[in-house]
């Protein structure tokens, strides 16, 4: 089964369970995918989903910072329960040390020697750890070891 078709019939789920806080994350996804499908003009599949829901992630985690910043922890506890459901879609999180082993991998792969080869690091790694790691955090990970270099 797809992404989009799981998370079509967790709606169903959710709309019988009456479970309301599920049921409008769940609507907020679907809408962001359709929207997507509609100025592109395409069907997204799994990879492309992914990213949608990864880049929910990140705003909701913005959002949190400046709710928490403005003193309203009601609304950063919202969102991150909307994180919760959104996360139960993507794939499992590496652990620093899968991380670690990957980014050694892409530096000794590509021939890395310098800051100005992190944008190749960074394509090598990408396509193994989209939806699986941080992206920015990999970035940050990547800078620190290619300055040391």
């Amino acid at each position: 089964m797809t992404l989009k078709g799981q998370i079509h019939d967790d709606m169903k789920t959710a709309m019988k369970a009456g479970d309301k806080d599920r049921l409008k994350v769940v609507r907020l996804i679907r809408a962001a995918i359709k929207q997507i499908e509609i100025d592109q003009r395409t069907e997204l599949d799994d990879t492309a989903v992914l990213g949608v829901l990864n880049k929910m992630v990140k705003q909701r985690r913005d959002s949190i910072t400046q709710f928490r910043d403005g003193a309203r922890d009601d609304l950063a506890e919202t969102e991150q329960a909307e994180i919760v459901v959104i996360e139960g879609y993507l794939p499992e999180q590496m652990s620093d040390n899968e991380l670690d082993a990957m980014i050694d991998k892409a530096i000794s792969e590509t021939g890395a020697e310098s800051i100005r080869d992190m944008g190749k690091v960074m394509g090598a790694i990408k396509a193994n750890a989209e939806g699986r790691a941080d992206m920015a955090a990999v970035g940050a990970k990547v800078k620190t070891i290619l300055g040391e270099s």
